[in-house]
C-alpha cells in the first residue's frame, strides 16, 4: 500500500512487543505459541516468494489468469462487504442481549458487570469475523497468483506442478492454522492481563475461555455466509458451463469458445480456496475454545493447583500442527530428472508420503505435549490416558481420509461402478450415485461412534475426580480426540488448496491451447485434486462432529451457570423436546434445499446466457469470435450474493426464534428451562442429520466428478461418447451437493453449536 518500509518495521516490532509483553505475563505456554506462530509465519513468507519466482509462463497463460484474478477480487470485495454489514448489523443484536441479560455467580463474584460482558464478547465476535474474512482472502490471494505458475511448470514436469501447487496451498494452510492459533492466545492473554485473572476478587483462570465463545461464533458466521456465496458462484458456473458446454456443443472443458469458463475458473478460487480457507479456521477455533472451556471447567472441578495447562493445552496442539504439517510440506520436492517425456508419477502416492510423514511426527509431538502440560500428581497416569485419546483422534482423521478416498477415486471400485453405470443412460448413473452417496455414510458414522466412546472411557478412566470421587475426565478425554483430530490440520488444508489450484491450472492450460502433453499432466493432477477436496470435506465433517459435541456440553454448563440450577440432561420423551428435534432435523433439510436451489437458479440464467451467445454468435465456434465472458461473471456474481442471504438467514434465525418462543411457553406453563431443553435438542438433533446429509451430498459429489474423469481418461468410450454425457449429467447434479450444500452444513452445524452458546440468556 506505499507504506515507508522502515515505518513498517517499527509498526511490526511495536506489535510484536506488546503481544509478547501480554504473553509474558500471562504464562510461558502462550510466549511459546507466540513465537511458533510468527516462525511460521516466516515460513509461509519463504513458500509465498518461492512459488512467486516461478515464470508465469507465455502471455497467452498470464492474460488468462489476470482475468480469473480480477473476477475474483472483485467478487471477493464485494461478498465480503455485504458479510461485514451483516456482522455488524448481528454485533448491535448481541450487545443489546448482553446489556440486559442475567449474569452468572462467576461473574457476579468477580465484578464482571453486564457492560463489560457485553462489550468483550461483542469485540470476541467482531475480531473472529475478521480473522475469518482474512483467512479466506489468504486462501483467494494465493490461488489465483499460484494456478499460473502450476501450468507454466506443468510444461516441464509434473512433479514441479506438483510442487508449486502444494506450497501454494502450504502458504494459506500455515497463515489460516496461524492466525487461528495466535489470535485465540492474542485475546486470551488481553482478557487475562486486562481483567487482572486470578488476582483476589477478580475473575478465575477456569472461567477466561467462557469469554471467547464470541470469537468462534463471528468465525463460523462469516465462514457460513462465504461458502453459501462462493459455493453458489462457482457451482452455478459450472453447470452452465457444462451443460451447454459439453453436453449441447460437444466441446472440451475449459474450453475458450466457452462464455462461462472464466466464470467457472473464477468460482473455483472464491467457492473452493477462500471459502475453505474460513471453514477451516473456524473449525479450528470452534475445537480450540471448546476444549479450552471443558478442559477449564474439568481443572476447576478437579481442584488443580495450576489448570493452565489443561486449559492452553489446545494451543499448544496446534502450535505442534504448524511445525508438523510444514516439515510434511517441505518434504515433497521435484526431482532432478522430471521432464515432460518422464512417465508422470501418482500424486496420490506423493502426497499420502507427505501425509504418513506429518502423522508420524504429530503423534510424538502430541505424546510430548500430554506430558508437558497435563501431568499432575493427582494422577499421574492421566497424561498417559489422554495421549491416548490424542492417538485415537488421528487414527479417526487417517481413517477418514482414506474412507472419502475409497469412495471418491476412480482407482477404486465404488467410482469405477458409477462409470460403468453411465453406459447404460443419464438415470442409472443418477441412481448408482445416489446409492453410493448413502453407502458412504455407514462407515464413518462407526468410526466417530468408536472414536467418541473411546476418548470418553479413556477420558473417564484417567483417574481425574472431582470432590465427591466422581471421574471427571470424560468429556475432556473427547475434547483431546478432537485435538488429535485436527493436529494435522494444516497439511489437511494445504492437499484441499491444491485441488482448486490444479483444476485452475487445467483451465488456463485449455484456455491458452498447449499441447496435449501438458494437458495430460494438468488432468491427473485435477482428478488427484477432486479427491484431496473430498477427501477434507470428510475429514472437516468428522471433525465438527466431534467439537459440536464439545460444544454441546459446553452449552448445558453454560445454561446451567445462568438457570442456577443442574443441567445435565434433555428428555426428548417431553412433547416440546421431541419437537425441538423436529425442528432441528427439518433445518438441515430446508437449509441444502434452498441452498441446491440457489445454484439451480443461478444456473438456468447461466444456461440462458451460454445459448444466447452461441446463437448470436455464430462465430465463437469457429474462434472468429470472442465470448463476452464478463457477463457470465456478472450474472454468476449478482445472483449468488443475493441468494445466500435466505439460507443463510434462516441458519441464524431459527435457533433463536425457537429458543424464544418455547421460553415464553414455558414461563406461563411453569417450565423455566424449557427453552434452554427445546433448543439443546433442536441442536442435537441438527448436529445428527446435518452430519449424514454431509457425508451423503460430499461423497456422491466428489464420485460424480471422478467417475467422469475416469470415463475422460479414455475408458467407457472416453470423451463425447454416450457414457461421457451421462457422467456429465451425473457431475452437474453433483455439483451443488459437494460444493455448495454439503461444505455449507458443516459449518452450519458448528455454528448452530457456537450460536446456542453466545445466545444462552435468550432461552431463559
Amino acid at each position: 500500500m506505499g507504506i515507508n518500509v522502515r515505518v513498517l518495521v517499527i509498526l511490526l516490532l511495536l506489535v510484536f512487543g506488546y503481544v509478547f509483553y501480554i504473553g509474558a505475563s500471562t504464562s510461558p505456554i502462550i510466549v511459546f505459541v507466540f513465537s511458533v506462530c510468527i516462525v511460521s509465519f516466516l515460513l509461509s513468507i519463504y513458500l509465498t516468494k518461492w512459488v512467486l519466482s516461478k515464470d508465469e509462463g507465455p502471455p497467452e497463460m498470464s492474460q488468462i489468469s489476470e482475468a480469473i484474478r480480477d473476477g475474483a477480487e472483485g467478487f471477493f470485495r464485494t461478498q465480503y462487504g455485504t458479510i461485514s454489514k451483516m456482522a455488524l448489523l448481528l454485533a448491535l443484536v448481541i450487545l443489546s442481549i448482553y446489556l440486559f441479560r442475567n449474569t452468572t455467580p462467576q461473574q457476579e463474584s468477580s465484578g464482571l458487570g453486564r457492560a463489560t460482558s457485553a462489550y468483550i464478547t461483542v469485540a470476541a465476535f467482531l475480531l473472529g469475523a475478521l480473522c475469518s474474512g482474512v483467512a479466506g482472502y489468504v486462501g483467494m490471494w494465493v490461488s489465483v497468483r499460484a494456478n499460473v505458475r502450476v501450468s507454466s511448470a506443468a510444461r516441464r514436469s509434473a512433479r514441479e506442478a506438483l510442487q508449486v501447487a502444494v506450497r501454494a496451498g502450504g502458504f494459506s494452510a500455515l497463515v489460516v492454522v496461524g492466525m487461528a492459533v495466535i489470535g485465540i492466545a492474542i485475546l486470551y492473554a488481553t482478557f487475562y492481563v486486562w481483567l487482572g485473572v486470578d488476582s483476589p476478587g477478580s475473575m478465575k483462570v477456569t472461567d477466561l475461555p467462557l469469554l471467547l465463545v464470541g470469537y468462534g461464533f463471528g468465525a463460523s458466521f462469516v465462514a457460513l455466509f462465504a461458502q453459501l456465496g462462493g459455493g453458489i458462484y462457482t457451482k452455478a458456473a459450472d453447470v452452465g458451463a457444462d451443460l451447454v458446454g459439453k453436453v449441447e456443443q460437444g466441446i472440451p472443458e475449459d474450453d475458450p469458445r466457452n462464455p462461462a469458463v472464466i466464470a467457472d475458473l473464477v468460482g473455483d478460487n472464491v467457492g473452493d480456496c477462500a471459502a475453505r480457507g474460513a471453514d477451516l479456521f473456524e473449525s479450528i477455533a470452534a475445537e480450540i475454545i471448546s476444549a479450552m472451556i471443558l478442559g477449564g471447567t474439568m481443572a476447576q472441578r478437579c481442584k488443580i493447583e495450576d489448570p493452565s495447562g489443561f486449559i492452553l493445552f489446545p494451543l499448544v496442539v496446534h502450535s505442534f500442527d504448524l511445525v508438523v504439517s510444514s516439515i510434511g510440506i517441505l518434504s515433497i520436492r521435484s526431482t532432478r530428472d522430471s521432464s515432460v517425456k518422464a512417465p508422470i508419477e501418482d500424486p496420490m502416492t506423493i502426497l499420502q508420503k507427505g501425509y504418513s510423514v506429518t502423522i508420524v511426527l504429530a503423534i510424538l509431538t502430541f505424546a510430548g505435549s500430554t506430558r508437558w502440560l497435563l501431568y499432575t500428581e493427582q494422577a499421574p497416569s492421566a497424561w498417559l490416558n489422554f495421549a491416548l485419546c490424542g492417538l485415537v483422534g488421528i487414527i479417526t482423521a487417517y481413517v477418514f481420509v482414506w474412507i472419502t478416498k475409497y469412495y471418491t477415486d476412480y482407482k477404486h471400485e465404488p467410482v469405477r461402478t458409477l462409470a460403468l453405470s453411465s453406459s447404460t443412460g443419464h438415470g442409472t448413473n443418477i441412481i448408482a450415485g445416489v446409492s453410493l452417496g448413502l453407502e458412504s455414510t455407514a462407515l464413518p458414522v462407526l468410526v466417530i461412534s468408536i472414536s467418541i466412546i473411546s476418548a470418553f472411557w479413556l477420558g473417564h478412566t484417567s483417574g481425574l475426580v472431582d470432590e465427591t470421587g466422581s471421574p471427571t475426565g470424560g468429556l475432556f478425554g473427547t475434547a483431546v480426540a478432537t485435538m488429535g483430530m485436527l493436529s494435522t490440520a494444516a497439511y489437511i488444508l494445504t492437499m484441499d488448496m491444491f485441488g482448486p489450484i490444479a483444476d485452475n491450472a487445467g483451465g488456463i492450460v485449455e484456455m491458452s491451447q498447449q499441447p496435449e502433453s501438458v494437458r495430460e499432466i494438468t488432468d491427473v493432477l485435477d482428478a488427484v485434486g477432486n479427491t484431496t477436496k473430498a477427501t477434507t470435506k470428510g475429514f472437516a465433517i468428522g471433525s465438527a462432529a466431534l467439537a459440536s459435541f464439545l460444544l454441546f456440553s459446553a452449552y448445558m454448563d453454560e445454561v446451567a451457570s445462568f438457570a442456577h440450577e443442574s443441567f445435565k440432561q434433555v428428555d426428548i420423551a417431553i412433547p416440546e423436546v421431541f419437537i425441538g428435534g423436529l425442528l432441528g432435523s427439518m433445518l438441515i433439510f430446508l437449509f441444502s434445499a434452498w441452498a441446491c436451489a440457489a445454484v439451480g437458479r443461478t444456473a438456468q440464467e447461466v444456461v440462458k446466457e451460454v445459448r444466447r451467445q452461441f446463437i448470436e454468435r455464430p462465430g465463437i465456434m469457429d474462434y472468429k469470435e470472442k465470448p463476452d465472458y464478463g457477463r457470465c461473471v456478472a450474472i454468476v456474481a449478482s445472483a449468488s450474493l443475493r441468494e445466500m442471504i435466505k439460507p443463510g438467514a434462516l441458519a441464524i434465525v431459527s435457533p433463536i426464534v425457537v429458543g424464544f418462543l418455547f421460553r415464553v411457553l414455558g414461563h406461563y406453563t411453569g417450565h423455566p428451562l424449557l427453552g434452554a431443553k427445546v433448543v439443546a435438542a433442536l441442536l442435537m438433533f441438527a448436529t445428527v442429520s446435518g452430519i449424514l446429509m454431509a457425508l451423503f451430498l460430499n461423497t456422491a459429489g466428489g464420485a460424480w466428478d471422478n467417475a467422469k474423469k475416469y470415463i475422460e481418461t479414455g475408458a467407457l468410450g472416453g470423451k463425447g461418447s454416450d457414457s461421457h454425457k451421462a457422467a456429465v449429467t451425473g457431475d452437474t447434479v453433483g455439483d451443488p451437493f459437494k460444493d455448495t450444500a454439503g461444505p455449507s452444513l458443516h459449518v452450519l452445524i458448528k455454528m448452530l453449536a457456537t450460536i446456542t452458546l453466545v445466545m444462552a440468556p435468550v432461552f431463559l
